[in-house]
């Protein structure tokens, strides 16, 4: 091999070295994407039209396009009286599906308040990796628990979720 194909070769090599550490380090625009998801937790508390409780749950909150994408998909279970809660920037209707799911879910659609709206009981696709199912409903807020867990606690649309502050601002 003669020196003037050797060098372009290393250049070539010095280059492609040099796009992968700009675009892996921790500086990188990539860097979100990379980095493991970091949910904030909360104990949420839901009560019935009338103001009295019926349970709590505790959830990771889901508060980027990130984590709001991923949600429970990376999740193997998930106890009764735990979820997730997926805070919009904006009340609207929002499609969920079920994908790369490992378990069946209760998926609530709660407003900028806190009511809930619309709940789902959403069973596994027959495809986890392409879900046809979407499972809609309006508000700002989306709380998944575990499958039939509202049915046992007695939750219905018009109970109220109390968002805590440092979720809902």
């Amino acid at each position: 091999m003669d020196r003037s194909r050797l060098v372009n070769l290393v250049v070539v090599a010095l280059l492609v070295l040099a796009a992968v550490l700009a675009l892996t380090g921790p500086t990188s625009p990539l860097a979100p994407l990379l980095s493991p998801l970091s949910y904030e937790n909360a104990t949420l508390s839901i009560h019935d039209e009338n103001g009295s409780d019926l349970t709590t749950v505790d959830v990771r909150v889901a508060d980027t396009e990130r984590e709001r994408y991923v949600g429970l998909s990376e999740t193997d279970s998930l106890p009764d009286g735990e979820g997730m809660l997926f805070v919009h920037p904006e009340s609207g209707t929002y499609p969920y599906v079920m994908r790369n799911m490992s378990f069946p879910l209760d998926i609530l659609f709660l407003d900028t308040h806190g009511t809930i709206t619309t709940i789902h009981h959403a069973r596994l696709p027959e495809n986890p990796s392409d879900p046809q199912q979407q499972y809609r409903g309006q508000g700002q807020y989306v709380l998944e628990v575990p499958h039939g867990w509202t049915n046992s606690t007695g939750i219905d649309p018009g109970d109220r979720v109390s968002i805590p502050d440092f979720v809902a601002n």
